[in-house]
Protein backbone atom coordinates (compact mmCIF):
# COMPACT_ATOMS: atom_id res chain seq x y z
CA UNK A 1 0.00 0.00 0.00
CA UNK A 2 1.35 3.83 -0.85
CA UNK A 3 2.10 5.81 1.15
CA UNK A 4 1.79 8.51 -1.27
CA UNK A 5 -1.20 11.31 -0.57
CA UNK A 6 -0.80 13.24 -4.17
CA UNK A 7 -0.37 11.87 -7.24
CA UNK A 8 3.23 12.04 -8.72
CA UNK A 9 5.84 10.84 -11.16
CA UNK A 10 9.16 10.81 -11.72
CA UNK A 11 8.31 13.59 -14.51
CA UNK A 12 6.22 15.58 -11.75
CA UNK A 13 8.91 15.57 -9.44
CA UNK A 14 12.12 16.26 -11.45
CA UNK A 15 10.26 19.57 -12.97
CA UNK A 16 9.50 20.62 -9.17
CA UNK A 17 13.33 20.87 -8.99
CA UNK A 18 13.08 23.11 -12.33
CA UNK A 19 16.02 26.53 -12.16
CA UNK A 20 16.87 25.60 -8.51
CA UNK A 21 20.16 24.16 -6.82
CA UNK A 22 18.79 20.45 -7.83
CA UNK A 23 18.93 21.16 -11.29
CA UNK A 24 22.16 22.86 -11.14
CA UNK A 25 24.00 20.24 -9.28
CA UNK A 26 22.47 17.70 -12.07
CA UNK A 27 20.18 16.26 -9.46
CA UNK A 28 17.43 13.50 -11.15
CA UNK A 29 14.90 11.80 -9.15
CA UNK A 30 14.44 8.36 -10.69
CA UNK A 31 12.34 6.18 -9.15
CA UNK A 32 9.14 6.15 -7.11
CA UNK A 33 8.01 3.14 -5.03
CA UNK A 34 4.83 2.47 -2.50
CA UNK A 35 7.12 3.65 0.61
CA UNK A 36 10.46 5.22 -1.32
CA UNK A 37 12.17 7.60 -3.52
CA UNK A 38 14.97 7.29 -5.23
CA UNK A 39 17.36 9.97 -6.67
CA UNK A 40 20.77 10.36 -7.96
CA UNK A 41 23.81 13.01 -8.50
CA UNK A 42 26.47 12.97 -10.97
CA UNK A 43 29.89 13.23 -9.87
CA UNK A 44 31.61 15.74 -11.72
CA UNK A 45 32.90 19.14 -11.82
CA UNK A 46 29.79 20.65 -10.41
CA UNK A 47 29.65 18.17 -7.34
CA UNK A 48 33.06 17.57 -6.50
CA UNK A 49 35.40 19.59 -3.69
CA UNK A 50 38.76 19.68 -4.61
CA UNK A 51 40.51 16.53 -3.53
CA UNK A 52 38.60 15.13 -6.42
CA UNK A 53 35.93 13.57 -4.00
CA UNK A 54 31.93 14.60 -4.17
CA UNK A 55 31.86 17.58 -2.00
CA UNK A 56 29.64 16.34 1.45
CA UNK A 57 27.26 19.07 1.23
CA UNK A 58 26.09 17.65 -1.81
CA UNK A 59 25.53 14.18 -0.41
CA UNK A 60 23.54 16.62 2.16
CA UNK A 61 21.66 18.94 -1.22
CA UNK A 62 20.78 15.33 -2.50
CA UNK A 63 19.51 13.63 0.86
CA UNK A 64 17.18 17.03 1.89
CA UNK A 65 15.43 17.09 -1.90
CA UNK A 66 14.78 13.24 -1.21
CA UNK A 67 13.40 14.22 2.48
CA UNK A 68 11.76 17.18 1.17
CA UNK A 69 9.90 15.75 -1.83
CA UNK A 70 9.52 13.07 0.29
CA UNK A 71 7.20 14.43 2.97
CA UNK A 72 5.57 16.94 0.71
CA UNK A 73 3.87 13.81 -0.91
CA UNK A 74 3.05 12.20 2.22
CA UNK A 75 0.93 14.60 3.36
CA UNK A 76 -2.15 16.46 2.09
CA UNK A 77 -2.12 19.19 0.10
CA UNK A 78 -2.97 21.56 2.68
CA UNK A 79 1.15 21.32 4.46
CA UNK A 80 3.80 22.33 3.63
CA UNK A 81 6.90 20.45 5.08
CA UNK A 82 10.74 22.19 4.95
CA UNK A 83 13.79 20.68 7.02
CA UNK A 84 14.42 21.16 10.82
CA UNK A 85 17.20 19.27 11.25
CA UNK A 86 19.37 16.84 8.81
CA UNK A 87 22.50 15.07 9.73
CA UNK A 88 25.02 13.15 7.49
CA UNK A 89 27.60 10.72 7.99
CA UNK A 90 30.25 10.50 5.25
CA UNK A 91 31.14 6.72 5.01
CA UNK A 92 33.17 6.55 2.06
CA UNK A 93 34.29 8.86 -1.35
CA UNK A 94 33.14 8.53 -4.69
CA UNK A 95 35.66 10.28 -7.77
CA UNK A 96 33.13 9.03 -10.35
CA UNK A 97 30.13 7.95 -11.77
CA UNK A 98 26.66 8.64 -9.53
CA UNK A 99 25.84 8.81 -6.28
CA UNK A 100 22.33 7.40 -5.69
CA UNK A 101 19.98 8.38 -2.47
CA UNK A 102 17.29 5.92 -1.61
CA UNK A 103 14.27 7.66 1.11
CA UNK A 104 12.43 6.15 3.54
CA UNK A 105 10.32 7.04 6.05
CA UNK A 106 10.96 6.42 10.03
CA UNK A 107 7.99 8.45 11.15
CA UNK A 108 4.91 10.46 9.28
CA UNK A 109 3.15 12.19 11.89
CA UNK A 110 0.93 15.32 11.77
CA UNK A 111 4.07 18.01 13.01
CA UNK A 112 6.98 16.31 12.04
CA UNK A 113 8.37 13.77 9.96
CA UNK A 114 11.57 11.50 10.14
CA UNK A 115 13.23 10.53 6.99
CA UNK A 116 16.30 7.95 6.65
CA UNK A 117 18.05 8.67 3.41
CA UNK A 118 21.04 5.68 2.35
CA UNK A 119 23.62 6.90 -0.13
CA UNK A 120 25.41 4.37 -2.29
CA UNK A 121 28.24 4.57 -5.59
CA UNK A 122 27.61 2.64 -8.72
CA UNK A 123 28.71 -0.23 -7.38
CA UNK A 124 26.33 -0.53 -4.88
CA UNK A 125 28.41 0.23 -1.48
CA UNK A 126 26.96 2.67 0.76
CA UNK A 127 28.97 6.07 1.12
CA UNK A 128 26.47 8.29 3.06
CA UNK A 129 23.70 7.93 5.87
CA UNK A 130 21.74 10.57 6.28
CA UNK A 131 18.75 11.66 8.59
CA UNK A 132 16.17 14.44 8.29
CA UNK A 133 13.53 15.61 10.06
CA UNK A 134 10.87 17.87 8.99
CA UNK A 135 8.58 20.22 10.72
CA UNK A 136 5.13 21.26 8.97
CA UNK A 137 4.12 24.75 8.01
CA UNK A 138 0.33 25.89 6.32
CA UNK A 139 1.00 25.65 3.17
CA UNK A 140 2.09 29.02 0.63
CA UNK A 141 2.87 27.79 -2.50
CA UNK A 142 0.80 25.11 -4.65
CA UNK A 143 2.91 22.55 -6.32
Amino acid sequence: MSIWKRPMSVELLNLVGHNTAVQHLGIELTEIGDDYIKGRVPVDKRTCQPYGLIHGGVNVVLAETLGSVAANWASDNDTQWVGLDINANHLRGVKEGWVTGTCKPVHIGKSTQVWQIDLHNDQGQLTCVSRITMSALRKETNW
